[in-house]
């Protein structure tokens, strides 16, 4: 990892404490809940996002500057549901990467054979230095233990002038915005759940997940801590009031 560019202060999100104790705690959680749910993860997806999620998550890699030929690397590429858009718009399969500390989801993924799909943690990325041209991660941001260590990572392994496209849910700004959606991940999804899982542990993921929402850290801290680590052209776009899509690019200089 380099080392080069310090980092003033950590980002990590609160502690859920009602999962897991230690940050090795949380590690072998997440990875223990991904592997045991995977099989269930698409459905639940679509289910939560009426069906729409392929369509945003391309409309998102655009408008963070994806083109035609790009090489790139999608973090936490679970069951592949951003790698898939961008194996579309790239035009080839084979310039993309997915790397995941979940081997179960990798594995359930239905991503093209000539794609690539490594274990690893966006912390300890398994990739040389000025790799790729384009990074994405989606929907992994809160799972991740610090972003400070994760994003001067993300900058290291870009090539200058590559661009950076992390997708991730925010808690609305509102409270009455704030209580559909809690609600609704907190209590109508894991109710659904039952109905269709296949595992007993799906129902907790996604009451996770939403917990997992109100614990991340801020995005004025995320856009900080992006700028930290060397990234330039550092910016939030957001949708409906809760999808927050960050992009940045690295410095052509580095």
């Amino acid at each position: 990892m380099n080392t080069s560019s310090p980092i003033p202060v950590r980002a990590p999100h609160i502690p859920l404490t009602d999962y897991y104790q230690t940050e090795q705690d949380r590690q072998a959680y997440l990875r223990q809940i991904f592997d045991d749910t995977a099989v269930d993860y698409d459905r639940i997806e679509a289910m939560l996002a009426w069906g729409s999620g392929s369509r945003y998550r391309r409309e998102a890699l655009l408008r963070g500057g994806l083109k035609t030929g790009m090489q790139v690397l999608d973090v936490g590429v679970g069951t592949g549901l951003v790698a898939a858009q961008a194996c579309i718009l790239v035009g080839d399969p084979a310039l993309v990467t997915g790397v995941d500390p979940s081997p179960g989801m990798m594995a359930v993924s239905k991503l093209p054979k000539s794609m690539v799909l490594l274990e690893g943690r966006a912390e300890s990325l398994p990739f040389p230095d000025k790799h790729f041209d384009f990074l994405s991660m989606g929907y992994a941001l809160r799972h991740i233990g610090d972003l400070s260590v994760a994003f001067v990572e993300f900058e290291r392994v870009l090539k200058p002038g590559g661009r950076l496209c992390i997708l991730e849910i925010t808690k609305p700004q509102n409270r009455f915005g704030q209580w559909l959606l809690k609600n609704y991940m907190r209590g109508v999804i894991p109710l659904l759940t039952r109905c269709i899982s296949k595992q007993k542990n799906t129902t907790t993921m996604w009451r996770y997940f939403w917990d997992s929402i109100e614990a991340c850290v801020p995005p004025e801290q995320v856009l900080a801590t992006l700028r930290a680590a060397g990234l330039t052209q550092v910016k939030r776009h957001l949708e409906l009031g809760i999808f927050s899509e960050y992009q940045a690019v690295k410095t052509v200089s580095n």
